[in-house]
């Protein structure tokens, strides 16, 4: 199976073994219009192969990049204390007073490999290494989180071999970015960070690093792809890129050919753990933002507008009248939020936020994020069929304010509407879970083979609103989908609550 490996060091090196002597061959290279066949130099005829003229020039050269950057690029690794076998490690368990307990707590203690680890032994130490840049003369460094995370000892290697301790400054999990600082006792040299946004695909990268613990490792390749989401978390905007990274490369660099940074290298897509040439990097636009806030305080401040939301998927633009699939979808604004003062409602579709544009819910995400608290923002949402401008003043977010964000895309199968619908009643919200303060319609059972059954609906579902208006009974939910097939509607958008989260879906009516 494959899967998305973070790059911090935990594979050994496998020897390569050596490949049996090739026969000559013969290569074909144009230049200037005109092709040459021009023979590999064998055993038999020591004849030196030169390349035509002006083919150097054709093709980059990336060795003085690297002597430009490489001596910014360090090793990082760090050291932490194991926690000693114990009934979470795997001890069996057996009945209180069973001879059993002792002879096994002795045998994980003292057994094969482990003497000298019982009580009172010193913990055993497990070392890690990955990568990191620096970023400012005074000592500054750039990793990823993942690569000194519970560390109680961390070394930085510079090109030439100096080893100096590093602290921890501030490390921020939701972008995987960690800054440290060492005393070098001289300026040291460092690189900056470029503009991730001009970036295109199908340029030329070059990844610097230390995978397998190996040092200082340069490899290139282009920009495959932008805008990655791994579900990975919130902040998910990764560069795509085929230079090879592996294990150890995390928290290294990718520069553009300019020798800036655009990206920090922090995980490969792989069946086996090593590079078969996908690998994604933090890109430097949202890295930048993170770090200068680390090297300033410690730790990262982001906005809070206090909304729920969920994508648009085409069934919901056609239900809104929006022109294509685009904007985050409010499913719900939390109370006393910046949100609900500056007027946004349940059902408005973000498009744009501070002058940008808001095509995907991450788009909002990230917008609400970088906009510093107690500063005010315009919210473009789209409602009733237009656009509307907000104005909110952006709070902090708090540990509990985090607003959720539904990333699940909504099936696109159409069939029967296939619900039983029912009032609800004391008996209904018992079994069902249904708050006291919830009022709508009561889904009773759905068909399995049905458009609502394909889109999650389920029993004890309750449809709050349909077509943008509250419903109290069966009859109000029938009527609203008789006038959307009236107008011919490819579908209908339905507010669900379930056991008291609100989402909306947009429900195909074509054979309803």
């Amino acid at each position: 199976m494959s899967s998305i490996v973070p790059l911090s060091r935990g594979q050994t090196l496998r020897r390569l073994s050596r490949a049996a002597a090739a026969p000559a061959f013969a290569v074909a290279l144009a230049a200037a219009g005109a092709a040459t066949i021009i023979p590999f130099a064998t055993a038999q005829t020591p004849a030196p192969v030169t390349a035509p003229a002006g083919l150097a020039a054709m093709l980059p050269n990336f060795a003085d990049l690297s002597d430009r950057v490489s001596p910014a690029v360090v090793n990082v690794s760090t050291e932490r204390a194991m926690r000693r076998s114990g009934p979470e490690m795997g001890l069996p368990q057996f009945p209180e007073g069973s001879p059993f307990n002792e002879f096994f707590r002795r045998y994980f203690e003292q057994g094969p490999g482990r003497q000298g680890q019982g009580p009172g032994a010193p913990p055993r130490r497990a070392r890690a290494a990955g990568s990191g840049f620096v970023v400012d003369a005074s000592g500054f460094i750039v990793t990823n989180n993942h690569v000194i995370e519970d560390a109680d000892e961390i070394t930085v290697t510079m090109q030439d071999g100096t080893e100096l301790k590093a602290k921890l400054v501030g490390r921020d999990p939701k972008t995987d970015l960690a800054v440290l600082k060492v005393d070098a006792g001289r300026p040291l040299p460092y690189v900056a960070f470029g503009d991730s946004s001009r970036a295109r695909v199908g340029e030329w990268v070059v990844a610097v690093g230390n995978p397998f613990g190996l040092g200082g490792t340069v490899t290139v390749g282009v920009l495959s792809a932008r805008g990655r989401d791994l579900q990975s978390g919130p902040f998910d905007d990764y560069l795509q890129i085929d230079a090879s990274i592996n294990r150890g490369n995390s928290g290294g660099p990718t520069f553009n050919l300019a020798g800036e940074v655009i990206g920090i290298n922090t995980a490969i897509y792989s069946p086996n753990g090593g590079s078969v040439g996908i690998g994604f990097a933090v890109p430097s636009n949202l890295a930048k933002p993170v770090i200068d806030q680390l090297k300033a305080t410690g730790r990262v401040e982001r906005g809070w507008l206090g909304v729920q939301i969920q994508p648009v998927t085409p069934d919901i633009a056609d239900s809104v009248n929006l022109d294509r699939p685009r904007g985050a979808l409010v499913t719900s604004v939390q109370g006393d939020s910046p949100a609900i003062r500056a007027g946004v409602r349940q059902g408005d579709v973000i498009v744009g936020f501070n002058g940008r544009t808001v095509d995907r819910v991450r788009d909002l995400t990230q917008a609400v994020a970088a906009t510093a608290a107690g500063s005010r923002a315009e919210v473009l949402v789209w409602r009733d069929g237009r656009e509307t401008r907000l104005t909110a003043s952006i709070a902090k977010l708090e540990a509990d304010k985090a607003a959720a964000a539904d990333n699940e895309p909504a099936d696109e199968q159409s069939g029967k509407l296939g619900l039983a619908l029912a009032p609800i009643d004391r008996d209904a919200r018992r079994e069902h879970g249904i708050p006291a303060s919830v009022k709508g319609v009561l889904v009773a059972s759905v068909s399995p083979d049905s458009a609502a059954a394909d889109k999650g609906i389920r029993a004890g579902d309750v449809i709050v609103k349909i077509g943008g208006r509250s419903v109290t009974n069966p009859d109000e939910v029938a009527e609203r989908v008789t006038a959307a097939q009236g107008e011919r509607r490819k579908s209908i958008l339905l507010l669900l609550n379930r056991q008291g989260t609100e989402r909306f879906v947009a429900l195909p009516l074509g054979q309803a």
